[in-house]
Order: C-alpha cells, then structure tokens, then sequence
C-alpha cells in the first residue's frame, strides 16, 4: 500500500508521526504500532527515492519504530509459576513524548494567535473635543433611506468600537497576569532555589495557565533572572536561580 503525503507540510518527526496517527483516527494512548512503523518507513522511503536529504531525527525516530514494533512481536516473558508476567508497554515512553509534543504544539499555536491579535491593537490619543463645544444645533436633511443606513453604519461602528475595547481589556489582563505568574516564581526560586515547569503548573493543567507560567519564564530568562535547563527535547524545563 502506498502513501501519498505532502513532504512540505511537517516541522519534524514528530509532527509526521502525529499527522499519521491522527490520520488513522488511532488513539495516541493506544497505537497500532506495526501499522505506524509502516507508513511511516513509506513516508521515509519517498522522501530518500526524490533524493531529499533525511534530517538525522527522523531516521532516530524510524530506529525507534522499528525496535518498539520488534519488541511488540518478542513473546511475553512467563514467571515462576509458568505464567506471563506483566510487561511494561515498549510504547508508553514514546507516548509521553507525544503527549508532551502535541501541548508545546497547542502553546506555540495559542502564543502565535496572541501575537496577532494584539498586533492589530494600536492606542489612540485622547483628543481635545471642547472645540466641537457650544455649536449651534444643525438640522439634517435626507430620505428615511439615509437616515437608515446612516443609522446602520453608527451602529456596526459602535459594535466595532466595543469588539476593540474588549480585546485590549483582555490584553491588558493578560499582561496583568503575566506580572502576577513572574513575582510568583520568582518567590518560589527564592524560597526552593530550583522548581521546574511540570512543578510550576501542578494543580491547575488549564493551557492559559501553561502560555502564562511559559511566557513569564522567558520573561525571567530575558532579564536573566534565571537559567533554565531542558535535558532532553520536549522534556521537562527546570529552573535555578541565576
């Protein structure tokens, strides 16, 4: 069976791995491996017959396929008694890489809306209207037609004018938020001199929360508060004092 994908749509392994997955419509809990493994050594094979250069993390990736569907095919090891004893799931590692993958994934799309959002907020002056004061009353003339549509286009200004007032409120508490989370970790570095991302988020796993708790961290690292270390890709951030 062959697989026709576009080779110009995926950021890296992982994010091939879960295009095929979902594909599949296959839990990321409960993964046909063997499946996978095959479309996935297809899609590797297509981009080696059109000579394109293979990044070394998916071949890492394809290596990692191939030895979790080859311990899936090992029989079960049996006990003492001569029954099988439970295995650990070869999957459950590359699952949680996933998992881990997909909510950066979700953080960096949400951060990206933000930033457009608040790209098109601009502030306005306040200006000095008391030279539109005391001016006689001004009779308008015009059709109920006019008066109509004048009317309408008040009111989509209004509405627009509201929609606008709402986004910079948002904005403006967001931003609020941020310098609360920032003082916050800061306290806890102060108090345990190390935490790390996964400890800062405990008890409240909502992505707004996540985007803050990420955002205030780079925050703290620009104004080198702290330095942050990640031991392997996608994993845990743990920070120190600086």
């Amino acid at each position: 069976m062959n697989y026709k994908v576009r080779l110009d749509i995926f950021e890296g392994p992982f994010d091939l791995l879960v295009y095929l997955i979902e594909r599949s419509k296959m839990s990321v809990y409960d993964i046909q491996i063997s499946e996978i493994t095959t479309q996935y050594l297809e899609y590797v094979k297509q981009m080696q017959d059109m000579d394109i250069e293979l990044a070394q993390d998916f071949m890492v990736l394809a290596a990692e396929l191939i030895r979790i569907k080859t311990r899936m095919l090992l029989p079960a090891e049996k006990g003492k008694d001569g029954e099988s004893a439970p295995a650990e799931d070869p999957r459950a590692e590359l699952v949680q890489r996933i998992v881990e993958y997909k909510q950066f994934k979700e953080m960096g799309y949400f951060l990206q809306q933000q930033e457009e959002i608040t790209s098109h907020v601009h502030a306005k002056p306040a200006e000095d209207l008391s030279v539109y004061e005391g001016e006689p009353e001004e009779i308008l003339k015009g059709s109920l037609s006019e008066f109509a549509q004048a009317f309408m286009e008040f009111i989509l200004k209004k509405q627009r004018i509201e929609e606008m007032h709402k986004i910079y409120e948002r904005i403006e508490r967001q931003k609020l938020s941020m310098e609360n989370r920032i003082s916050q970790v800061k306290a806890i570095l102060e108090e345990k001199n190390k935490t790390s991302f996964s400890e800062l988020i405990k008890g409240d796993n909502t992505n707004f929360n996540k985007v803050i708790t990420f955002m205030s961290i780079l925050e703290l690292l620009k104004d080198k508060s702290v330095i942050a270390e990640q031991k392997k890709r996608y994993g845990d951030i743990f920070l120190r004092k600086a």
